[in-house]
């Protein structure tokens, strides 16, 4: 196994979390919740983005770069990130069935409560920054499971559930998550290949500007 693709022990989660942290803004990811979800979403994104394009949107925009004590310090912040990311997308394609999002528990009381709040706001940064297209309507409930916990509009109606109706509708995410990586990235809705859209043909005129964009007449173009 790459070094890259190695899962972080508990001690390096834990400093991956501090540096979110000492460096974090208003805007800026600071939990690892938030950044489970952030790069659960990019992975799962219909366009991926290379982890290098989508670091500044960690700290809120990139002209918020940290300013970083020194070149060891930036080194182990990218291998902890990757090898992060890493895990989760390892997880998603070898084995969804084991897939769990990293909520934050509170165990102030005799019940453990998940804490889906963050990692759904997470996500839904990964699904604005991507511009994600809308998914087709039978994963529209999926979708909703997550934007439910990951849009500030909608607290208000959290606010009306019980504690077991709010963890009900916790205990939706992972499949959500599950099911909406395998349509993106592979065209699977329940494990078998999304049905294709009708294409209807429109024909072109010879002297028309060619639609690849070319700029050029059809004739003169794709119509070689």
């Amino acid at each position: 196994m790459s070094n890259l693709h190695v899962p972080l022990d508990e001690n390096e989660l834990e400093r991956l979390e501090n540096i979110l942290f000492e460096y974090g803004n208003d805007d800026s990811i600071l939990s690892l919740s938030e950044l489970d979800g952030f790069l659960t979403a990019l992975i799962s994104s219909p366009q991926p983005e290379l982890p290098s394009h989508c670091i500044g949107w960690i700290w809120g925009g990139k002209e918020k770069q940290p300013v970083w004590r020194g070149e060891e310090e930036v080194a182990d912040f990218y291998q902890l990130l990757f090898r992060f990311q890493n895990t989760i997308a390892d997880c998603l394609i070898s084995a969804p069935q084991n897939y769990e999002p990293l909520f934050m528990v509170n165990n102030l009381s005799d019940q453990e409560i998940l804490i889906a709040e963050e990692w759904c706001f997470g996500y839904m940064k990964g699904v604005d920054h991507l511009n994600w297209p809308t998914v087709p309507e039978s994963l529209e409930s999926w979708f909703y499971a997550i934007e439910l916990h990951g849009r500030e509009s909608n607290f208000e109606f959290l606010s009306t559930l019980s504690l077991e109706e709010h963890q009900t509708t916790v205990a939706d995410i992972a499949e959500a998550a599950v099911r909406l990586f395998q349509y993106n990235r592979f065209g699977l809705i329940d494990g078998v290949a999304a049905p294709v859209e009708p294409v209807t043909s429109t024909k072109i005129g010879r002297n028309t500007s060619c639609p690849c964009g070319s700029g050029k007449k059809y004739k003169n173009c794709c119509l070689h």
